[in-house]
């Protein structure tokens, strides 16, 4: 309608881009064959006081402010992400987010065996699959208390993924358990607490897994992989995030232009 009223025969759209908001949009206009361009917030910024020497911001401002930009050619073209390229960035995205929620539950965790089991971490440094077994099976220092090593162990075996609980470790949570100076008030919403966490770490990280598994099948089918994977210390994790951010090696013409996107534009300071 705008480009009937003014007589104009082409368009293109320009934005500031805000989050997520303005992917939609651009996914329509490219339907229509609509270039859509990006401008710099940071350049909105800088210039909108150049009229009138006001900070202030308001829509209509910043709609004016951008469209001079885009007079300029103050602009660039982002790249609407397709097919694998597209499942790469959403699922890199995904894992990303999963790790953080499963290093939350862990915190939450430890501190969980602050209050009720210090002692706990001195046998089991680390999250492995006894450690959380003992949790689930046996998570209070009461709950190993007058049991031998030998019982603890057949305890642990009938935890799913639980092959083979180590006895020398049974023996040294017994020792801690029975001078532990954990709380001993509030167990019953205790024990319900750390089964919700450990229900949760485990869906987290068969989540995690799962997206890993398909990530890696689908970064194999592009013709960037087999390159990558040469490179000594470059994992499918690595291959999976370094495409889900550039894409195709294709889409580049010279290296620099890969330098820049990891923001080490090189240059020369040769001022007196």
């Amino acid at each position: 309608q705008i480009m009937k009223e003014a007589k104009k025969t082409e368009v293109i759209v320009g934005i500031e881009p805000t989050g997520h908001y303005w992917m939609n949009l651009a996914n329509f206009l490219d339907h229509y064959g609509i270039p859509l361009v990006m401008v710099n917030p940071m350049h909105v910024k800088r210039s909108k006081e150049l009229d009138d020497n006001l900070p202030t911001k308001n829509d209509k401002k910043d709609a004016l402010v951008i469209a001079r930009l885009l007079k300029d050619g103050r602009f660039s073209y982002p790249r609407l992400l397709k097919e694998v390229e597209a499942e790469l960035r959403i699922g890199s995205t995904l894992r990303s987010k999963l790790t953080e929620d499963l290093a939350s539950i862990k915190n939450r965790i430890i501190r969980w065996l602050d209050r009720y089991f210090p002692e706990f971490t001195q046998v089991f440094p680390a999250f492995g699959k006894m450690a959380l077994a003992t949790l689930e099976m046996t998570p209070l220092p009461q709950d190993i208390d007058g049991k031998s090593a030998e019982e603890l162990v057949f305890l642990y075996r009938k935890v799913k993924g639980m092959r083979a609980p180590q006895l020398p470790k049974a023996k040294l949570l017994i020792e801690a358990a029975t001078n532990s100076i954990g709380l001993t008030e509030g167990t019953q919403m205790a024990r319900h607490e750390i089964a919700t966490l450990l229900r949760q770490y485990r869906l987290l990280e068969n989540e995690i897994e799962s997206v890993n598994s398909q990530l890696s099948e689908m970064a194999q089918t592009t013709m960037e992989y087999e390159l990558l994977a040469s490179v000594p210390g470059l994992g499918d994790a690595t291959i999976v995030d370094l495409l889900s951010e550039v894409g195709s090696f294709s889409l580049y013409e010279n290296p620099r232009q890969l330098i820049k996107l990891a923001g080490l534009t090189l240059r020369e300071n040769s001022s007196g």
